[in-house]
């Protein structure tokens, strides 16, 4: 009996130790590809080449871009040396005289600096100027108040100048080449040079003319003869001396304009905004105004002065009164006098 129940014993304790043993089997088992996976996962990942490190922000990047987008387009409006060349300002001919002109519209950055610049450059050419003109046109102005009795002035403004210069005609083409650095954007500009020989010689014969006939009429006068034809002599020589020297004053001036060509230049500036400080005197009014007991006073004292005042014109119309008043008796009188007549009718 004890012999059997020391087997059953024996029986249990073997099942209990072959379970523990398969469930640490299963158990190894288990872990065991889990920790090749993992192996092998590391294996792939050391093999792997590694990320490119992430780019560093620049701070202000997108910016400077577009800075130098801006820069860029600007410096494709701003004109060049060749835009100011032509050969109106250029072509010689012996045979040929030229009167040179030019006209240039652009904007500047700064109008006085640059009409300033200008003057510069026609001096260093051998010119001069002529013309030097500068304003501001204003346009659109808003106000706005800002407190404290103030307010405050927006107004757009514009600078435009107009400056003339004239440079020795060989330099015309050197000088529109020394100005272009101070433009900032060419609208529009013209040359022009017109064929002055013709005019030229008009003037000059005509010079010869007037020569020609203060000789003669100088020679006529120192024959004698009677006094009236000596006075003719003389008053007609004083006429040809006053032609001979107006064709040497227009032959001088034509002379002047071929040696000397004129270039008219207008200028302006981009539009800008002048901020001004203003007294609001609305405003101040308003601050400085009595109060609302003083202003009622006021009104109640103005109002009492007007019904005096009402009164003294009504006792202008005291002869209406007066006769209203008696009338009104009268009316009165005949009343009762006719409601008694009633009575005794009755």
């Amino acid at each position: 009996m004890e012999q059997g129940r020391h087997v059953h014993r024996n029986t249990r304790t073997g099942l209990a130790l072959a379970t523990a043993i398969a469930l640490a089997l299963a158990a190894c088992s288990k872990h065991a590809p889990e920790a090749e996976s993992a192996a092998d996962a590391a294996v792939v990942a050391a093999a792997a080449p590694a990320a490119p490190p992430a780019p560093e922000p620049t701070s202000g990047g997108g910016m400077d871009k577009r800075m130098q987008e801006q820069a860029q387009r600007v410096d494709q409006d701003a004109p060049t040396a060749q835009q100011m060349t032509s050969s109106a300002a250029t072509y010689t001919d012996a045979r040929r005289k030229f009167i040179r002109t030019a006209r240039a519209q652009f904007r500047v950055a700064d109008v006085y600096r640059s009409a300033l610049a200008i003057e510069d450059v026609a001096a260093a050419q051998g010119g001069f100027v002529i013309r030097n003109d500068i304003s501001a046109q204003t346009g659109a102005v808003q106000s706005r108040p800002m407190g404290e009795g103030k307010l405050l002035e927006l107004a757009e403004y514009t600078v435009r100048g107009e400056v003339a210069v004239r440079v020795p005609s060989d330099k015309t083409q050197d000088f529109l080449r020394a100005i272009v650095g101070q433009m900032e954007f060419l609208d529009s500009r013209n040359f022009e040079a017109m064929d002055a020989q013709f005019q030229l010689l008009r003037q000059q014969l005509a010079y010869q003319r007037s020569q020609e006939t203060q000789q003669e009429l100088g020679a006529a006068t120192a024959q004698g003869g009677k006094l009236g034809q000596k006075a003719d002599a003389i008053a007609a020589r004083g006429d040809a001396k006053l032609a001979r020297d107006e064709a040497l004053v227009a032959q001088k001036e034509f002379e002047d304009r071929v040696e000397f060509s004129t270039l008219q230049l207008s200028l302006y500036q981009a539009p800008r905004i002048r901020r001004t400080e203003l007294t609001d005197v609305e405003a101040v009014f308003e601050q400085n105004s009595p109060g609302f007991f003083a202003r009622l006073g006021s009104s109640l004292s103005i109002g009492w002065h007007g019904a005096l005042n009402a009164l003294v014109e009504l006792a202008k119309l005291w002869p209406l009164w007066l006769a209203a008043v008696a009338a009104f008796f009268v009316y009165r009188r005949f009343f009762k006098r006719a409601r008694a007549s009633d009575r005794s009718k009755a």
